[in-house]
């Protein structure tokens, strides 16, 4: 694993931190957000094990599903996990201030804590977090 897809791996585990503090004090809009970032920092780390990169997050959906669902590497539902993230995450950042409910923020974070258990068994493990660093 590169420096960079660990950074990757350690902003998607944040990102699922994030997530679930969001969802346990009451915003699942933001929480649905925080998971789908978490999903999209994984595609990017595993995407680079091919040295792809891409600016637009259709492109790095389009990419996971092209390099890694279609071809197998990965179960297509992880694909599929990613792309209706993003749609959940634009209704709860764009949406009205109740179009995301606590269950479907719930069922993302479980989708993302999958999603990062999978690009660990693919890129290798993080090291545990180091309690005493600053954040």
């Amino acid at each position: 694993m590169t420096d960079e897809q660990r950074d990757l791996l350690a902003q998607a585990q944040d990102s699922i931190s994030a997530a679930k503090i969001l969802l346990e004090t009451g915003y699942p809009g933001f929480s649905v957000s925080r998971s789908y970032y978490a999903m999209f920092y994984l595609a990017e780390a595993l995407l680079l094990t091919q040295n792809l990169s891409f600016s637009k997050h259709s492109a790095v959906i389009s990419a996971l599903g092209r390099h890694f669902a279609k071809t197998g590497v990965i179960p297509g539902e992880y694909h599929r996990f990613l792309s209706e993230a993003q749609s959940l995450r634009h209704s709860g950042d764009y949406g009205q201030r109740k179009s995301v409910t606590f269950e479907q923020a719930q069922e993302q974070i479980g989708r993302a804590q999958q999603f990062l258990r999978l690009a660990e068994d693919l890129l290798g493990p993080l090291p545990p977090p180091d309690v005493n660093a600053e954040r």
